[in-house]
């Protein structure tokens, strides 16, 4: 009977949290951002509560000034505690916390709130798996933990929460907290964040100064503590459970699933892993409900959202804005546009590097949200948008991003390990058009052994930037072939090969070895 339950238990878990193999990674500095403050009017009006019936469901894009979250992007106000309070931070979070674990979230759930570190799951719902029936039984601990590692390429929207609202962060580790009946939460942030990490780190020592951390927190009689652990860099350490590994002083290898973090998490104990603007945005969804954040976006696509924008724009920024807005009018309206004008434009990466590259003729229509992204085989994971206009290797930069995965690849996975360093070495010589044009979809065949065949999503994020490029941008390996042909009127053959190369005393020689950078 006991092995019968321990077995019906396992399938709930499995039901409920088929989820936890996201992908919550994040950054290699791509974008620069520009000091482009907002207009705002007074400072106070734009951050505590705000009537529903106020803002309906309109055209998407245009966001107000008075429904930015961070309103301090920019840097135009300080960081410290009496700005955050300025800008409505710490507005009735005593009330919050007191109205209980099941208003939270079902305030969540009404939002409409997906994941904003590239998994887009409902967060509502991923919250609620750390308060099963009977979850008071399991006495002890429970952890937050809040992935700030970001290490996507192109992404840099966390570190501009930290660098500009740091109590924002602090205050939704609170509120969320409070919705998962945690104990403590950790904030994992990137070793290379250094002035980052200490102005996060002030903010969390002038939250337990006033008495909004730690014992009775806000005078709700709720204690709750939070902590930051400083990571080392590798990317790998953005899915959830290599995060939770290298928290615990092991190496940031990813775990077998299940057990589940929100039934074996951190230190062994129930655990939610969330990125940091899914925690931030928390308090003011609670402020001004659930309804305000949901009449932003299209239907399964609400809320506003960071924009990070980098490459061949004009002026490359970080941006709040409606969710299922243009690509075309985000570039337009907050960057200037494409370098050179829109006819200029080669490709957009819409989501960081992991998410396939789209063409302009899809970037002339295509929304900027989950669905849309989605249905036109590309992603929004992180918002993180590259844009290349015509003078850019569409070639050479998808081999950039295979050099990265296989440097990044913790090795644990056979398909992975080996598969990402096949990658790079056949994106090397596509660079050079030193292969034959069958190698295309012997490469298109390796991407599909790689995907779906790994503990975590690493695999599949260096799998899918070759998809796209192969999918949008075949002629294009093909004529570099070509005139690699042309150039030394030679026949290459299968991996690269020419006539007279040969392998001598293990080296290779009379041959060309393309590197990789």
């Amino acid at each position: 009977m006991a092995v019968n339950r321990i077995t019906k238990e396992n399938q709930k878990l499995v039901s409920i949290s088929t989820y936890f193999v996201a992908h919550n990674t994040t950054m290699l500095r791509l974008s620069t951002l520009r000091s482009r403050a907002p207009l705002l009017g007074t400072v106070r009006a734009l951050a505590t509560s705000a009537d529903a019936a106020a803002t309906p469901n309109r055209v998407h894009g245009g966001l107000k000034d008075q429904d930015r979250i961070f309103q301090n992007v920019y840097g135009t106000y300080g960081h410290d505690l009496k700005s955050a309070q300025k800008m409505g931070d710490w507005y009735k979070t005593k009330e919050i916390l007191q109205k209980g674990d099941k208003w939270i979230i079902d305030e969540v759930k009404k939002s409409g709130l997906r994941g904003r570190g590239g998994a887009g799951f409902p967060s509502g719902l991923k919250w609620s798996f750390m308060n099963p029936p009977g979850w008071e039984k399991n006495v002890g601990p429970r952890y937050l933990v809040v992935n700030a590692d970001e290490g996507e390429p192109g992404t840099c929207k966390d570190r501009e929460i930290i660098r500009k609202d740091p109590h924002k962060l602090v205050e939704g580790c609170l509120v969320t907290g409070r919705a998962m009946n945690a104990t403590a939460a950790y904030i994992y942030i990137r070793g290379e964040f250094y002035n980052e990490a200490n102005i996060l780190q002030g903010a969390i020592n002038e939250a337990y100064k006033a008495g909004l951390l730690g014992k009775n927190a806000c005078g709700s009689g709720y204690d709750f503590d939070v902590y930051i652990h400083r990571g080392m860099g590798a990317y790998v350490c953005g899915e959830e459970t290599a995060l939770i590994e290298s928290l615990e002083g092991k190496a940031g290898k990813p775990r077998l699933k299940p057990p589940f973090p929100a039934a074996v998490g951190l230190f062994g104990r129930p655990s939610t892993v969330t990125n940091v603007e899914t925690v931030a945005v928390a308090p003011t969804i609670c402020r001004r409900g659930g309804e305000w954040f949901a009449s932003f976006g299209r239907e399964r696509n609400s809320g506003t959202k960071l924009f990070c924008i980098s490459g061949h724009v004009n002026e490359p920024c970080t941006v709040e804005e409606e969710m299922s807005i243009p690509l075309k009018e985000l570039l337009e309206k907050h960057c200037g546009g494409v370098k050179g004008g829109w006819d200029n434009l080669l490709g957009v990466i819409p989501g960081g590097s992991s998410v396939p590259v789209m063409p302009k003729h899809v970037c002339d229509n295509v929304l900027m949200d989950y669905d849309a992204l989605k249905d036109v085989g590309s992603g929004l994971g992180t918002a993180a948008v590259i844009v290349m206009n015509k003078q850019t290797d569409m070639i050479r930069a998808i081999q950039r991003f295979a050099h990265f995965y296989k440097h990044e690849s913790c090795g644990q996975c056979t398909p992975c390990r080996e598969g990402t360093t096949w990658l790079q070495r056949m994106m090397d010589r596509f660079v050079k058009g030193q292969a034959t044009e069958k190698e295309i979809d012997m490469i298109f065949e390796l991407t599909k052994e790689i995907e779906g065949h790994t503990i975590c999503a690493l695999g599949d994020a260096a799998a899918w930037p070759v998809q796209g490029l192969i999918k949008s941008f075949r002629p294009l390996m093909v004529e570099r072939m070509q005139q690699y042909h042309d150039k030394d009127n030679s026949t290459v053959l299968y991996g690269g090969w020419v006539e007279g190369g040969h392998v001598q005393e293990g080296v290779v020689a009379e041959n060309p070895v393309p590197g990789h950078h």
